[in-house]
């Protein structure tokens, strides 16, 4: 992809493979299974043709990122360790941080965890996941849907692995990709077969191209699956991890999109949370729910224009709150206007002065819990 940077970042005792593009504030996209930094192609291009410093990692056991063996290295601690390295690496003490799948997910850690690196957050897909205290989370998904479902299915070290290489790299990441079967994923008993898409053809959607498809099998050809399904096989480890945050509220900015075929929105009652209270309950600073008509999982690849443009106007949004809160009586003073400038122009022009100090040296202060809103 044209003017977009690749490079290695030592994080958290593993090398990360980073790909960004742009200059100014930095916006942190998180991918999820299975995909790669490249799932974000769009919006690194968008966003940083919009002014925006677009970076988009893969994950640990992802792409040319290190894969450590042990399965415990892929819990949700070792995981947001990482990106608040990586975060310190790019020498900003803040992030727009956009999600999607089990980046989505590790989002929501991050957020819990250090919120005071998180400026706003669009989350794709996976809304908050309130810890129940009872049950641990693999153990309520398997008393609801069964042995089969994919998660539970996903759990036994080197079996689903063995089960994708029986119908091979490319049919997987195919069928899962261009999957628009909502409801919970339940697979054959004891084998990958019609997988997440039993209605999967030869033909590609128009926004999964043949060349997007290669890319992703030459990536999972490298790497296997095996770091990938870690990731679900510390669901149960998280929950133990997560023990002293139970009943936690988020309190991070947010704008979560989803499709309306979506997997994940289609099950677990996730509806219900969504629409019915919950959601808003957990995270008070919750802003906006976008459900996409017609739109599936993948949401960030099929709508991607639009996707595109729901970031840029909440992140541009939160960028003049913030800077309306941080504003020192320095940067105010060396504002000049003529006493006839309006409102809106001084603002403008704050908002400009505020740009090159982060542009020069990411002299931006946190501004959790700001409340401070433009007229």
């Amino acid at each position: 992809m044209e003017g977009v940077v690749h490079r290695t970042v030592e994080v958290n005792g593993i090398k990360m493979h980073v790909a960004e593009k742009g200059e100014g504030p930095v916006v942190l996209f998180l991918h999820g299974f299975p995909e790669l930094w490249y799932s974000w192609r769009h919006q690194i291009l968008a966003l940083a043709s919009r002014g925006y410093h677009a970076v988009a990692p893969d994950l640990r056991g992802f792409g040319d990122t290190e894969a450590p063996p042990s399965i415990s290295s892929y819990n949700c601690l070792h995981i947001v360790g990482d990106l608040v390295a990586l975060i310190d690496s790019l020498g900003v003490q803040q992030v727009f941080l956009v999600a999607h799948d089990w980046g989505a997910l590790i989002g929501w850690y991050l957020c819990m965890f250090r919120p005071d690196r998180v400026k706003a957050y669009v989350c794709l897909s996976v809304p908050f996941l309130r810890r129940n205290p009872d049950i641990k989370t693999v153990d309520g998904m398997r008393a609801v849907y069964g042995d089969d479902y994919y998660i539970c299915r996903f759990q036994k070290p080197g079996a689903m692995e063995a089960q994708m290489a029986d119908v091979g790299t490319e049919y997987v990441l195919k069928n899962i990709l261009t999957t628009r079967k909502p409801g919970p994923p339940i697979l054959p008993p004891g084998e990958f077969g019609t997988g997440f898409n039993p209605d999967m053809t030869d033909t590609l959607p128009s926004w999964l191209t043949e060349e997007d498809l290669a890319y992703y099998v030459s990536k999972f050809e490298k790497t296997g699956f095996t770091g990938a399904l870690n990731y679900y096989r510390n669901l149960n480890s998280n929950w133990e991890l997560t023990s002293p945050w139970s009943g936690v509220q988020i309190k991070v900015p947010i704008k979560f999109i989803t499709g309306e075929l979506d997997m994940v929105y289609t099950s677990l009652n996730t509806k219900d949370y969504i629409h019915g209270g919950g959601f808003k309950e957990d995270v008070p600073n919750l802003e906006e729910v976008i459900v996409q008509k017609g739109v599936a999982h993948f949401n960030n690849q099929e709508a991607a224009e639009e996707i595109s443009n729901y970031i840029y106007e909440f992140i541009k949004n939160h960028m003049l709150y913030s800077i309306q809160n941080v504003v020192t009586p320095e940067l105010e003073a060396e504002t000049i206007l003529p006493p006839c400038a309006s409102i809106a122009s001084r603002r403008a022009t704050r908002y400009a002065s505020m740009l090159e100090v982060e542009k020069n040296n990411s002299a931006i202060l946190p501004w959790q819990g700001a409340t401070c809103i433009l007229a």
